[in-house]
């Protein structure tokens, strides 16, 4: 691990200014990512900005206008606590608890997860975002059991690791960044982007941002999150999905379903929400998983994931249904 700076502001703006005004700085939040990074020499920062002491940075409120506010650095554990989360979000209870580790729980926050570097191996052995060499792919050429099925027309075929972000996505959260400029609000699918090239982060929070927090509207919607594991200890899943689905009390009038560990980014699946509506939720299941998979391809070492991904829709729909899965 190199030498840097370490420094501990209690202000937002104070922040900003640390990491902007430095070459290389990063945000430190719980570290369960980062701290790999820092030992595999794939982060070289010159300084490493605590976020800890910030104290709106933490917690989690509703507003009067029933808007959930979720701070960035509120840890896994306080989110699976709240009582307001777990009264309206059974989805994101779900995928929080799929993280298996209380150390990750008490440790990891909710903006760490979302901002956490690709797990591929490619990668964190140093070969890149793209794992190209001479000019091929490592992944296309190589072991590639765990990477992407969809989204995968650019170079790049890494997936996805948050397990909060397709349960936020389809609840329709919004997320908060801060930074140089001030501050922004995007959509949380609006976070991550497929990167065309080398050069290019899968992350669109800029160099002296950071994310502050994520707000969830008041919209009830009946909502949950299947993921399909190869073993219950930690590890990440093969595919995930989350839904949220309204309905008139017969019949879907609105629904989103979103993938996640089967694309660089978490795969909106707009034709399995298309899927459901006009009919009830359980009658259009085995359509939307279908759907959910459409235009997916598989790699070499990879085609059981599209199973897996339909398997995962199908009862994510059914879980929030509160059918047995």
């Amino acid at each position: 691990m190199r030498a840097f700076e370490y420094a501990n502001p209690s202000t937002l703006d104070e922040a900003v200014e640390l990491l902007t005004g430095s070459e290389s700085a990063l945000p430190l939040a719980g570290g369960t990512d980062l701290l790999s990074l820092l030992k595999d020499d794939l982060a070289r920062p010159d300084r490493l900005v605590n976020l800890k002491s910030i104290p709106e940075l933490s917690g989690v409120e509703v507003a009067d206008d029933g808007v959930l506010r979720i701070g960035a650095m509120t840890t896994l554990a306080e989110l699976l606590a709240s009582e307001a989360v777990a009264d309206r979000m059974p989805s994101l209870v779900q995928a929080a608890q799929g993280i298996r580790s209380p150390q990750l729980h008490t440790m990891g926050t909710v903006g760490g997860d979302l901002l956490q570097r690709p797990r591929c191996w490619y990668y964190r052995a140093g070969f890149g975002l793209l794992a190209r060499e001479d000019g091929r792919s490592m992944v296309v050429d190589g072991d590639n059991r765990y990477h992407a099925i969809l989204g995968t027309d650019g170079p790049a075929y890494f997936v996805n690791p948050s397990s909060l972000a397709p349960a936020l996505i389809a609840l329709g959260a919004r997320a908060r960044v801060h930074g140089p400029d001030g501050g922004r609000e995007v959509a949380v699918e609006e976070l991550f982007r497929n990167p065309a090239s080398e050069g290019e982060l899968e992350l669109t929070v800029g160099a002296g941002e950071i994310l502050t927090e994520v707000t969830v509207p008041a919209t009830p919607s009946a909502n949950a999150t299947y993921e399909v594991r190869q073993k219950e200890a930690l590890d990440w899943p093969l595919a995930a999905a989350a839904v949220a689905i309204e309905s008139d009390g017969t019949v879907v009038t609105g629904a989103r379903v979103v993938l996640g560990h089967v694309g660089p980014v978490p795969h909106v699946a707009k034709a399995a929400a298309d899927a459901l509506i006009g009919k009830s939720a359980a009658a259009g299941a085995d359509e939307a998983a279908a759907a959910a998979v459409s235009g997916a391809k598989a790699l070499s070492g990879n085609g059981y994931k599209i199973q897996l991904a339909k398997v995962a829709t199908r009862r994510a729909i059914h879980r929030a249904l509160g059918m047995e899965v």
